[in-house]
């Protein structure tokens, strides 16, 4: 089972789907990475080796706000319209 960004990805989904769990990654952002990192749309997530597993990890945490940050500044965008009665 691969775990990346602290979520246990569901190992028979199809990669493109198996990233959209994720939060903060929808069906383009999954095609946008798995294109980068080399990886076809519709290789399983249990058949990622673990150099693609790693090259996935690197381009989420170097490219993207993803889970917990994302869910934080979401939160405060959220409070500050509210505080400026928006």
């Amino acid at each position: 089972m691969a775990r990346i960004a602290g979520i246990d990805l569901p190992k028979n989904k199809r990669g493109e789907i198996g990233l959209t769990y994720i939060y903060g990654i929808g069906r383009s952002t999954a095609q946008y990475i798995l294109d980068k990192a080399g990886i076809d749309f519709d290789k399983k997530v249990n058949q990622w080796n673990d150099e693609e597993q790693a090259a996935i990890r690197n381009i989420i945490n170097n490219e993207f706000k993803v889970e917990g940050a994302l869910r934080s500044e979401v939160s405060m965008s959220i409070k500050r319209l509210l505080d400026i009665a928006s």
